[in-house]
């Protein structure tokens, strides 16, 4: 019981983070398999154990069946694999080189340099400052990101 209220509780904070909400709504993956997604992927670190589908589709924010939790499973790793498999197509075909595509590489550097201040939050003593910096580079990442999701920005830019 206890780790069906850690890992909802970390679901429900990771799909409310204004940015992983942002990247999601534009991605090929549902909310449904986003956090299934995750669950498959991350409830046994959580849990420091393995577990059996059953027990991971109880985790679900709302209880489903180990059937419907493999359907949803299936379905999110296939749209994952299509997905790194478009990006290796485009790759390949050199489209990585246009520089239409500058502004998506710059956000992917962003979303890593805010990931890691992030993740060092708790390291820093001067914590107010580090905040207040981490704060506007979100701010920064969620007004880049939203203009990115536009079909049209592609087209404005090449």
């Amino acid at each position: 019981m206890r780790l069906k209220g850690e890992a909802q509780k970390w679901l429900i904070q990771s799909l409310n983070d204004p940015i992983v909400k942002i990247l999601a709504k534009n991605s090929n993956l549902t909310k449904t398999q986003l956090e299934t997604l995750l669950i498959d992927i991350l409830a046994e670190k959580i849990s420091g154990k393995s577990l059996k589908y059953d027990q991971k589709a109880k985790l679900r924010l709302l209880a489903v069946s180990r059937g419907a939790f493999n359907r949803t499973l299936r379905q999110a790793r296939r749209n994952l694999i299509q997905s790194i498999y478009t990006i290796l197509l485009l790759g390949y075909l050199g489209v990585f080189e246009d520089t239409s595509l500058d502004p998506y590489l710059e956000i992917a550097n962003k979303l890593q340099t805010y990931m890691k201040a992030h993740r060092n939050v708790t390291e820093k003593r001067e914590i107010n400052e580090y905040l207040r910096i981490i704060n506007t580079l979100r701010e920064e990442l969620e007004a880049s990101l939203e203009k990115l999701s536009k079909p049209r920005t592609m087209s404005e830019n090449m």
